[in-house]
């Protein structure tokens, strides 16, 4: 690795609050159990389905399109699946989908879930918010971000129940709509996948970009034909500065 990009990552990391990985989404490492406490596991009956990552005391975010695993709740406080205290650590969920949601493809792929009880945020030092980014400041091309999940490691592979994540870059959204056979939506942003070999994976969906200082500026949508052989078309995320409004309203008035 050059002693440019060595510094790049170390810069990341601290912005972060040293939010560093362990040893071993897509070629990802373990993260350490008191690194990004702000992730959440969305689960239906049978378990997990999406990630997703709690941004008040009141809502968790994740994609809308997660809602077609018929999600019931959410579980903080843990890096590691096999380690719930349902009495303690899972929550009951009211799902607000963005009203212009259809299908990712389209766009709005962008969910709140009301959680059926606060998340214990200033007494528990296993569950954290994560901050949301500022309307007016966007990663840059080419930045180093980081995306998390309980996602599979390859494709068609199966999700894990420790925590992973790994690093992105930022792909230029004019340079991605060239890489990619289709249109994209409105309001998205890329990252990873393509002029790499890291990226996200099923499973993965709903989780968050943590770009600059510990911000959550992107949502796990997409990737190319569910492929995560990577590289190839870069990865697609919700663009949630796009939302603001929409997320500020529900959180101020804690309802849908």
């Amino acid at each position: 690795m050059h002693a440019f990009t060595k510094f790049l990552l170390l810069q990341l990391l601290a912005s972060l609050g040293r939010q560093a990985f362990g040893t071993e989404i897509i070629n990802g490492k373990k993260v350490r159990k008191t690194s990004m406490l702000f992730m959440a596991s969305v689960q239906n009956r049978g378990g997990h389905v999406c990630g997703g990552f709690l941004i008040s005391e009141d809502f968790v975010m994740t994609a809308a399109h997660c809602d077609n695993a018929n999600p019931v709740s959410v579980v903080l406080g843990t890096h590691n699946l096999k380690m719930i205290n349902n009495n303690t650590m899972r929550y009951g969920i009211q799902k607000c989908k963005h009203p212009m949601y259809k299908n990712a493809s389209l766009g709005n792929d962008i969910m709140l879930l009301k959680l059926s009880r606060k998340a214990p945020v200033r007494k528990n030092k296993l569950i954290k918010f994560v901050q949301l980014p500022s309307l007016y400041v966007k990663p840059k091309a080419n930045q180093t971000c980081i995306v998390a999940g309980w996602g599979w490691t390859k494709t068609n592979g199966q999700t894990v129940n420790e925590l992973l994540a790994t690093k992105v870059a930022i792909v230029n959204l004019n340079t991605c709509q060239e890489l990619w056979p289709k249109r994209l939506p409105a309001n998205v942003m890329c990252a990873g996948g393509s002029d790499s070999t890291t990226g996200f994976c099923q499973g993965d969906s709903g989780g968050p970009l943590i770009c600059g200082k510990n911000e959550a500026v992107g949502v796990v949508s997409f990737n190319y034909m569910a492929n995560c052989d990577y590289p190839n078309a870069p990865n697609v995320y919700t663009d949630v500065s796009k939302f603001l409004p929409w997320i500020k309203r529900i959180l101020k008035k804690k309802k849908c």
